[in-house]
């Protein structure tokens, strides 16, 4: 019983690592599109950043 369990926790663990990871590739994907269409329209200024840091 106790090695079926283990292996039920390990699958849990596994599905819900993927899940995590893909909702992670998402964010990161929109945070590149975000950056790029900041970077692109950026001010045409010198010297002016469009990011705080």
């Amino acid at each position: 019983m106790v090695p079926l369990l283990l292996v039920l926790l390990l699958v849990l663990l596994l599905f819900g690592a993927g899940f995590a990871v893909k909702i992670l590739w998402w964010v990161a994907i929109a945070v590149l599109i975000l950056w790029l269409i900041g970077f692109v329209a950026r001010p045409k200024g010198g010297g002016v950043r469009w990011y705080r840091w």
